[in-house]
């Protein structure tokens, strides 16, 4: 009997030992993922404020497409989510409608939508984000600032991406209502700009990709992509944002990014 319980004891230990190997990378990995994902964050911040025109291309199975042209104001919000706002000047039907994210560190973000129609401000709720953005590819969650604190990270590996070297992190959401299970995340080391996202929905399976190119410095430090390119894997439809006329440092303020502030965005 006491050699029987010898035996356990040592095969305890074994399993103690090949176990402690793995938790410690499975720590280092999430680590590394968060560390990568913060001097990310740390590299963008102080810009302040910038405004951009945005040609969204929208495109069907079939490769038909329409267009719509957006002005986009963003302002950086210190202790919190940056605030973003979306006005839709062509085609005229969609003209005036407009978009307004209060996103946040932690929490689901605030977002509002401006219907000129129907001459009234329509509050997106956190269980609605998930769909579809003016009938884009583009989720209302996909739209809000990606804080730092909304995931948890492990590094995967690292491989080239294109002529560059990227870190391959799974970014896990931490809000329960997220419409994602899961984000694989390429980024160059040199710049940490992202270059590709990989979004698996919540039964896990690879949903859309998102790819970035045309990246500009402005600042002497501050990047930006000039194209944003979602495919929707399951419906075949894909979206393109063309980014422009980027102004960094404007006239903004908060009273720019209030509720009011999107009757008069027109």
């Amino acid at each position: 009997m006491i050699r029987a319980r010898s035996t356990r004891l040592i095969a305890f230990a074994l399993l103690a030992v090949l176990a402690a190997p793995q938790a410690a990378n499975a720590q280092s990995a999430g680590e590394r993922g968060l560390r990568i994902a913060k001097e990310a964050r740390d590299r963008d911040r102080g810009f302040g404020n910038f405004t951009a025109s945005q040609t969204m291309v929208l495109r069907n199975k079939q490769g038909r497409e329409s267009r719509r042209q957006l002005r986009i104001k963003v302002l950086e919000v210190a202790d919190d989510g940056n605030k973003s706002l979306f006005v839709f000047d062509e085609p005229r039907g969609v003209k005036g409608t407009a978009l307004l994210i209060h996103s946040h560190r932690e929490g689901p973000d605030d977002q509002w939508l401006f219907l000129p129609a129907l001459k009234r401000v329509k509050r997106i709720s956190s269980s609605n984000r998930s769909g579809s953005f003016m009938g884009s590819e583009f989720s209302y969650e996909d739209l809000g600032t990606p804080e730092v604190e909304k995931y948890k990270y492990r590094y995967l590996k690292e491989e080239a991406c294109g002529e560059l070297e990227c870190s391959v992190v799974e970014n896990v959401p931490v809000e329960k209502g997220s419409g994602y299970t899961r984000q694989i995340v390429w980024r160059d080391k040199d710049e940490l700009r992202i270059w590709k996202i990989e979004y698996f929905d919540r039964k896990n399976a690879h949903l859309k990709t998102l790819t970035l190119a045309g990246y500009r410095r402005y600042l002497d430090r501050y990047w930006r992509a000039s194209e944003m390119t979602m495919e929707n894997h399951l419906t075949g439809k894909s979206t393109i944002m063309r980014w422009s006329d980027f102004a960094f440092r404007a006239k903004l303020s908060d009273r720019d990014f209030s509720q009011s502030s999107l009757k008069r965005a027109r």
